[in-house]
């Protein structure tokens, strides 16, 4: 089970260096004002998508659901930890469907509102590290 554990951590740094990264892409997407600026960063979305993001929410989920049935966590922790990994899943889902947009050439919010949007993932990973590590319920 530590093989399992392993490639579960991996997976969430590797998604959670994604879902803090994308956001980020978003605000320059947003304040680039030039076709071949915003070709390239609807290039960088999709692939960090496509590539990294969605493998490693993937992989995430396959392996923390191994460890699950495999060690039986109980606790009001742990349900707050899911409750913050669904939420993470739809931020994930978020950036998809920002994506989309981003790609029809439609920019449905200003830089400073993706500069708060990046923060959300970073708070929710705070909390789950707490959860986990600590276990205070």
């Amino acid at each position: 089970m530590l093989w399992i554990k392993s490639l579960h951590i991996i997976a969430v740094i590797s998604w959670m260096a994604a879902i803090l990264y994308m956001p980020r892409l978003f605000v320059y997407h947003s304040m680039s004002e030039d076709t071949e600026s915003r070709e390239r960063f609807k290039i960088m979305e999709r692939k960090l998508m496509r590539g990294i993001m969605t493998p490693a929410m993937i992989a995430t989920l396959v392996f923390g659901v191994w460890l699950w049935l495999g060690y039986g966590f109980k606790g009001g922790w742990m349900h707050a930890k899911l409750a913050l990994v669904v939420l993470l899943m739809a931020f994930h889902m978020w950036c998809a469907a920002t994506i989309k947009k981003l790609a029809r050439d439609e920019i449905p919010h200003g830089h400073v509102f993706y500069r708060w949007m990046n923060e959300l993932p970073a708070v929710a990973m705070i909390i789950i590290v707490i959860l986990v590590v600590v276990k205070p319920f």
